[in-house]
């Protein structure tokens, strides 16, 4: 088992699938989940439904678990 952590992205309340994607180290993680939430332009007047929400959780797995970056 390998410590890792797990880049979540929700968009509104919703989990996005898809390929979940590992992390080794927190601030690599961390510089995605930044990454993920900017937006350009007027965006104080998205709907709820259109917020953006990305953050890293720390979780163990497998050490031949594909998508460890």
């Amino acid at each position: 088992m390998l410590h890792a952590f797990l880049l979540v992205i929700l968009l509104g309340d919703v989990r996005q699938p898809g390929q979940p994607m590992y992390f080794r180290n927190i601030n690599d993680c961390n510089y995605f989940a930044e990454r993920v939430v900017k937006k350009y332009g007027n965006y104080y007047d998205l709907p709820k439904n259109h917020i953006v929400t990305a953050y890293c959780k720390p979780v163990w797995i497998s050490a031949e678990t594909k998508g460890l970056y």
